[in-house]
């Protein structure tokens, strides 16, 4: 016999069926992950193709190639075809940043190239048990504790390091402290283009500490080489989706049109070259779910600020680690802050890298299983 429910029942099932919606939501906050390690690797085939839209005299194109080498990321061919009069593979006198370089006579009609990049990429992940001596070129350290032109030492650059590692004993807990100080002070500004310039000089004499990876990167490699600790960005593409759900980490390998990103590292004795990211730990913060994130103990936010200091995802390459690049054979006078996007030039000037719909460009990645 079943027995008809009282007023006060109803009214308690119908509440629980409209919260029942935000359950998993609630719990799946709570238990967010992300903890990379190195594992297998995967190969990705990354299509960049050009079709510029006017026809100015010689036109002129320079494309970013992987072109890091090292336990996480395997390089493995370039190949290229379209109407260029001469394409070939160059490098930058200073820096010896790689790419590639193609002409298109007028001649030729609508300039067209496709390059197609494999390379074979996994996760990283330090041993923080692990108290090896790493060796490393002395000239390579060097360079990586050097001022460039968007990213001197002295300075405020210099007093804010300073004061952010003021306590810190040794070189891995200076670079904890410039971390946690960046994640703190500044923030992931959705406004900028592309992935901001990274004149961190500038950001820190106005205040305004607001920008996209390529600022917030280089704001953390700025303190850690004036705190006396060789620091490099890398910047590089977004291959594919996280494995660990979170949207802002990822890319749509269909359509990597902004899917650019520069990511850090440093080097610590003991450990060698180790993975950071403290503008993405702030990404997530600001635009991983509708509300802006501002204490990075949230439980979404909490395990990427601890997996990002010393971890990477491998669904990223990464093309290069120079600033102040010069692209060989071009008319534009002075040297770009970094090599991170296609670019182009005709008799007109400098093409636009950070609007793909009209210097027209699109890069896409196929995973090869």
């Amino acid at each position: 016999m079943t027995h008809p429910l009282t007023r006060r029942q109803l009214l308690e099932r119908s509440a629980l069926a409209a919260a029942a919606p935000l359950l998993p939501l609630q719990a799946f906050a709570q238990e967010r992950r992300f903890e990379p390690q190195p594992g297998a690797w995967r190969t990705f085939d990354l299509v960049t193709t050009v079709n510029v839209a006017e026809v100015l005299g010689t036109t002129r194109l320079w494309l970013p190639i992987p072109d890091v080498v090292s336990d996480w990321q395997q390089p493995i061919e370039n190949s290229w075809s379209g109407n260029a009069a001469r394409a070939r593979i160059v490098a930058d006198p200073a820096r010896g940043v790689r790419m590639l370089h193609a002409e298109f006579e007028p001649a030729a009609g609508t300039p067209t190239l496709t390059l197609t990049s494999r390379l074979r990429t996994r996760n990283r992940a330090v041993d923080w048990s692990e108290h090896a001596r790493i060796s490393e070129d002395p000239a390579l350290l060097r360079a990586n504790l050097a001022p460039t032109t968007l990213l001197p030492t002295d300075g405020i650059v210099r007093k804010t390091a300073v004061e952010a590692t003021k306590g810190a004993k040794t070189d891995l807990d200076k670079v904890r402290a410039i971390y946690q100080w960046v994640v703190a002070n500044a923030h992931r500004e959705p406004t900028v283009r592309g992935c901001g310039s990274g004149d961190i000089k500038a950001m820190l004499e106005t205040g305004n500490l607001g920008g996209k990876c390529a600022d917030l990167n280089a704001v953390f490699v700025g303190l850690c080489r004036s705190a006396g600790i060789p620091a490099r960005d890398v910047y590089g593409l977004r291959l594919a989706p996280s494995a660990f759900g979170y949207k802002e980490l990822g890319a749509n390998p269909a359509n990597l049109k902004g899917a650019q990103h520069c990511r850090a590292e440093v080097f610590l004795r003991e450990h060698g070259w180790v993975a950071m990211d403290p503008a993405d730990v702030l990404k997530v913060m600001r635009q991983e779910t509708g509300d802006w994130i501002k204490d990075p103990a949230h439980p979404v936010a909490a395990p990427v600020m601890k997996g990002l200091f010393g971890r990477w995802e491998g669904n990223w390459v990464g093309w290069n680690t120079a600033h102040d690049v010069t692209l060989p054979g071009s008319e534009r006078k002075g040297s770009l802050p970094f090599l991170m996007y296609p670019n182009g030039e005709n008799d007109a000037g400098s093409f636009d890298e950070l609007a793909p719909d009209a210097f027209k460009y699109t890069i896409s990645a196929k995973e090869i299983v």
